[in-house]
């Protein structure tokens, strides 16, 4: 990670660079649309506008005045407090976050927290016992100042609607067999039924030969009686 300060020491002179955030937002705004590396070793460039001791005392009084230039009214805008801290112990995030968010607050109070989309992203860096703190803009947009990450092209909207539409055909077509197993397994449960109705049907169909036969016993009789009856007259 790199890290950017306001003023640097070189040659036993205090040179005041431009403002770092500016500065690495400037490159960062280049590599975004250019999509282009320029760099290999460094991963995050984060800009530190002031520094104070890592005490929260220390660093409620320092942040009073620290934070006026973007939220002190009639500036305004929401805001999201980014937490890290390195090889130390007594410090508690929580405690840290609600202090600031609170001092940011009291500046004006149309400051609101947004997590996702925020204007202003306060960035707290706790080295052992240095407090470093600055405000950054598009801190979410450029994948949180990673130079690395920042230069990718963000995925093609279509393709994403193409998968999402794969995977609306794929369940349909999985629907539509899941249906025809359905029907498939129906008309096996059908033939069952159907099968008792033939064997009812085979049932039945014994009733008219037995009408049939009852039906020919009456014919019978009636030819026996006739038979009977030519016999008589010619007895007579």
């Amino acid at each position: 990670m790199g890290v950017l300060f306001d003023v640097v020491k070189l040659d036993k002179k205090r040179v005041r660079l431009a403002k770092p955030e500016k500065l690495v937002h400037h490159i960062l705004q280049d590599m975004y649309k250019t999509k282009k590396k320029k760099t290999r070793v460094i991963l995050r460039m984060l800009p530190i506008s002031g520094t104070c001791k890592a005490f929260l005392e220390d660093m409620k009084k320092y942040a009073e005045t620290f934070l006026e230039p973007w939220f002190k009214a009639p500036n305004k805008g929401t805001f999201q407090i980014v937490y890290k801290s390195r090889n130390n112990s007594h410090m508690n995030r929580e405690e840290v976050i609600r202090e600031l968010a609170g001092i940011v607050g009291t500046l004006n109070s149309e400051n609101k927290v947004n997590l996702t989309n925020p204007q202003y992203t306060v960035v707290v860096e706790i080295i052992k016992a240095v407090c470093c703190l600055s405000v950054v803009k598009d801190y979410m947009l450029f994948r949180k100042y990673n130079l690395q990450e920042v230069v990718k092209s963000p995925k093609d909207p279509s393709q994403l609607n193409s998968k999402q539409g794969n995977g609306k055909e794929t369940k349909l077509e999985s629907a539509d067999k899941s249906d025809q197993n359905n029907i498939a397994e129906g008309k096996n449960n059908q033939q069952v039924p159907q099968n008792t109705e033939e064997l009812g049907q085979t049932k039945p169909a014994s009733n008219p030969q037995v009408v049939n036969e009852g039906g020919s016993k009456p014919e019978l009789a009636s030819q026996a009686t006739e038979g009977s009856k030519s016999n008589e007259n010619d007895l007579s």
